[in-house]
């Protein structure tokens, strides 16, 4: 007589190596895989120059968001400054790969590491700051950051610019969308596969245990001061590292889009993905990106609109309003974001027909 296995109603793990596992069933190993086959030996092949771009440009913003929400989801701390961390990144690459000649294979990790240690210095003030004071503090850093990048002309070129040569790997180059979405995407699957590793090690019980109650967590032992500046630091060089892949892949860059409007942006990719949660940060680099392009195609079409011109409408601030819409809709209807939706969604497949 066959003998009939069942799925046990719950979890029960044995071991420690069964409660860290990061895939709890072989359907999910089999579904990554899928994906990245997908996604590597199908995507770049198929999708228009354009989509590619747009491809790429959502690779990169998802490793800026995942190093903010390390910060924020988990840690409980809050930045306003990684808009600023993210340019600081871009020209710690340019100056290295210009002024140095370092390779860009080692521009980009020390890009990172440059900006991890200017971040835990705009972090120290999270050791006696909370809340608002510490977003202001954040906000502090973003200002004088921007202020450095456009007056220190001598080393940034101010708002002229600088122009990065093209990426070179055992004499092969890297040029052009098709090339780049190879590298950028291999490294946001090695930058979600650390940020995974690091929440599943002490670090990451220590952050979520000072997210939750920080006076708690020191009375445990955990140094939270420390942790704190760690976590800065983690965020930081996520931060950094994206911004060296941005400037290689842009080719040139200028101060204007490290303002305070592209932290912005950063928190709501976290706020919309899900906060505390690692893929919710790259679904939400997914969702503002996409909306960024939906905008800039209805706003030149409106701004075409004879009667809204006739009005005196402006139509530029319309990113904003739509950004501040999202965010507060996301917030009100489902506050774990879209995480929360696909867990949803994927719930209700695997219980079907008993998904209620």
């Amino acid at each position: 007589m066959k003998k009939l296995s069942f799925h046990p109603c719950g979890n029960y793990h044995e071991n420690y190596n069964q409660e860290l596992a990061i895939f709890e069933t072989w359907f999910g190993r089999v579904s990554l895989g899928v994906f990245l086959l997908l996604l590597f030996g199908v995507a770049p092949f198929v999708l228009s120059p354009y989509l590619l771009y747009v491809v790429n440009t959502i690779g990169i913003l998802a490793i800026a968001a995942i190093g903010l929400n390390i910060l924020v989801g988990y840690t409980g701390q809050i930045s306003l400054g990684h808009g600023a961390f993210f340019g600081v990144g871009a020209y710690a690459a340019a100056i290295l790969a210009t002024r140095l000649e370092v390779p860009f294979y080692l521009s980009i990790p020390a890009a990172g590491l440059i900006t991890a240690m200017i971040g835990m210095v705009f972090g120290i003030p999270s050791g006696r700051l909370k809340g608002l004071y510490l977003t202001i503090a954040t906000l502090a850093g973003q200002i004088i950051i921007e202020y450095v990048l456009i007056q220190w002309e001598s080393l940034t070129k101010g708002t002229m610019g600088i122009t990065l040569p093209a990426p070179k790997i055992f004499g092969w180059t890297i040029a052009g969308d098709k090339t780049f979405f190879f590298f950028i995407f291999a490294c946001m699957v090695a930058m979600t596969w650390f940020a995974v590793n690091i929440i599943r090690s002490k670090y990451g019980r220590a952050f979520i245990a000072i997210r939750d109650n920080d006076r708690a967590a020191e009375g445990m032992g955990i140094p939270i001061f420390k942790y704190k500046l760690l976590s800065f630091g983690i965020s930081s060089f996520y931060a950094g590292f994206a911004g060296a892949l941005w400037a290689y892949y842009m080719v040139s860059i200028t101060t204007e889009p490290f303002n305070l409007g592209l932290s912005v942006e950063f928190i709501a990719m976290v706020i919309i993905g899900g906060m505390g949660n690692i893929p919710g940060a790259i679904f939400g680099a997914t969702f503002i990106t996409i909306l960024n392009e939906i905008l800039r195609y209805t706003t030149g079409l409106l701004m075409n609109v004879g009667v809204i011109t006739s009005m005196g409408l402006n139509m530029a601030p319309l990113k904003e309003f739509v950004f501040g819409l999202a965010i507060v809709l996301f917030i009100l209807l489902e506050p774990k974001g879209i995480a929360e939706l696909w867990r949803i969604l994927r719930s209700y497949f695997r219980l079907w027909p008993f998904s209620y």
